[in-house]
């Protein structure tokens, strides 16, 4: 069973073809209409909803209104239930992220995957989205690259399997302005000539080693902090949560003392979390203070 946010239906009609059951959302008018068509025409195979997956589950008081969905009453009505994390992915979605709302997107996302709220608490949900170019090579990036190695990166790295299945020039998806100029402007750091097809599949093994939904905020948390200055060393970040022992722990952990922590991998970071669990410094007021107030920024 496969989601789509369809838009003008080519994603849709390619899982039809392909034989995949599917259920499409759609807000635009023009687009739900020539989609409830196609429903018609089929016996079964597709089912049309109006709704935005992009205003899934708002964090609104009261009922829910159109074209906004609220994840459960989406997925109970189609008769999907919830599975344990480590079972096989229940559901796919596909579609094309919103440009001028991509990096919220991404960190939105991420949230509920850590937590497993919305569409992950139905397990594994996988994700096979048309990103643009620079945001790939964002949640790509390796250890050392400083312009792309970003909090994003480790935290995707952690949280998913990430696949590259196609890249697709902008051409195919947008037309230029009257004035010559690309639709989708290019950026000045990073390349990004196309939209790159990208499946996101949640790590069996995500929570493991003392990381749950319950204190992932604290690891996003970590992560943020410990790049925002990535040419940092991490034994100060760590010292500057009064923890004395970060020596003993970088030993431990076979973390080189002086490391910058653009320079640690995704996996030791969460090694780095796991083993921060048994200390004190997570339990301190004032930290959790400092989680509260990043997730209100990053929100």
């Amino acid at each position: 069973l496969s989601f789509a946010l369809s838009g003008p239906g080519v994603l849709t009609r390619t899982l039809l073809n392909a034989g995949v059951r599917v259920i499409a959302l759609e807000s635009h008018p023009a687009f739900f209409s020539k989609l409830q068509s196609l429903e018609n025409s089929l016996d079964g195979q597709l089912k049309v909803i109006y709704g935005d997956f992009f205003r899934l589950d708002p964090l609104v008081t009261g009922a829910v209104k159109p074209p906004a969905v609220c994840s459960d009453k989406l997925f109970e009505a189609m008769g999907i239930a919830p599975v344990p994390w480590r079972a096989d992915v229940p559901v796919k979605i596909f579609g094309i992220f919103p440009q001028r709302k991509e990096r919220n997107t991404l960190w939105r996302l991420l949230f509920i995957l850590y937590e497993c709220s919305s569409i992950y608490r139905y397990g594994r949900v996988e994700l096979n989205i048309f990103i643009s170019e620079k945001e790939y090579k964002v949640l790509t990036a390796k250890p050392g690259e400083l312009r792309t190695y970003q909090a994003l990166s480790v935290l995707w790295q952690v949280g998913c399997d990430i696949q590259l299945l196609h890249m697709e020039p902008w051409s195919s998806f947008v037309t230029n302005f009257k004035n010559g100029r690309l639709a989708i402007p290019r950026s000045t750091l990073l390349p990004n000539d196309h939209l790159c097809l990208v499946r996101l599949t949640p790590q069996e093994n995500l929570f493991t080693g003392g990381l749950k939904p319950a204190n992932s905020a604290t690891f996003i948390f970590m992560v943020k902090q410990c790049l925002t200055k990535p040419r940092s060393k991490l034994i100060d970040r760590l010292n500057s949560w009064s923890l004395g022992s970060a020596g003993r722990l970088l030993k431990a952990l076979e973390i080189p003392k002086y490391v910058e922590t653009g320079n640690v991998y995704p996996e030791d970071y969460k090694r780095l979390f796991c083993a921060l669990q048994n200390s004190s410094v997570f339990a301190e007021s004032w930290f959790h203070d400092e989680v509260l107030e990043s997730i209100r920024n990053i929100n």
